[in-house]
């Protein structure tokens, strides 16, 4: 990949905005690309082992491989994989899938860490992604302790919501439904039967419209 087109790649990543031009063209240099068809995995530990990776286009959920279940989801602009850089045995346990075509560009763990040293900046911005996922995973756990089935679901649409849909013309905020019922239920601690009945009800009641394709806010 030409060195203009990696740095089209990484120059929308806020980690990156504090480096410059030239150190940007000098990561670009490290860099490997993938497209990733949707439903592909990404296998940590094969092709792209232990590799931190970078989302252009897309977006892609991480599935913890000893139970099946979904921990969380990226969109484009956000890494993933950095979990191998502080545990890498924790690591050996997540595979992601792409939720849609993705382009991806990732970097192995050794040279990820040599940057980290080089520049503050990185390192400081790589803790802050990792810190804020576990903050997202404590949250669940709270969550489940002192909320109920109901509204835990309610929440996280909510929340998918703002994170992953946009506004159109008429103010209604919609998002792709990139995510089915089960990994839903995954992200919530519920079961797909109760996701299906609290969406189904959200909707009778005028909150949310969806389909196979979409999920849209109601105002």
């Amino acid at each position: 990949m030409k060195a203009i087109t990696k740095y089209w790649f990484l120059e929308g990543f806020n980690l990156f905005k504090k480096l410059g031009t030239s150190n940007l063209m000098k990561i670009c240099d490290l860099l490997e690309m993938d497209n990733i068809e949707k439903g592909k995995p990404i296998v940590f530990n094969d092709k792209h082992k232990e590799s931190v990776f970078f989302l252009k286009k897309g977006s892609v959920k991480i599935v913890d491989t000893t139970n099946d279940t979904v921990k969380y989801i990226v969109k484009f602009g956000n890494i993933f994989g950095e979990l191998g850089l502080y545990d890498k045995i924790a690591s050996a346990d997540e595979v992601a899938y792409a939720l849609e075509d993705c382009i991806i560009c990732y970097i192995e763990p050794e040279l990820m860490e040599d940057l980290m040293v080089q520049h503050k900046s990185l390192k400081n911005g790589l803790l802050k992604i990792y810190g804020l996922r576990i903050q997202k995973l404590e949250r669940r756990l709270h969550d489940l302790l002192y909320k109920d089935s109901a509204t835990r679901i309610r929440e996280f649409i909510s929340d998918y919501l703002g994170e992953f849909g946009e506004v159109n013309e008429d103010g209604t905020l919609i998002a792709k439904n990139l995510l089915s019922h089960n990994d839903v239920a995954n992200l919530t601690n519920t079961s797909r039967q109760t996701v299906s009945n609290v969406l189904s009800k959200m909707r009778k009641d005028g909150l949310i419209d969806y389909n196979s394709q979409f999920i849209s806010s109601i105002k």
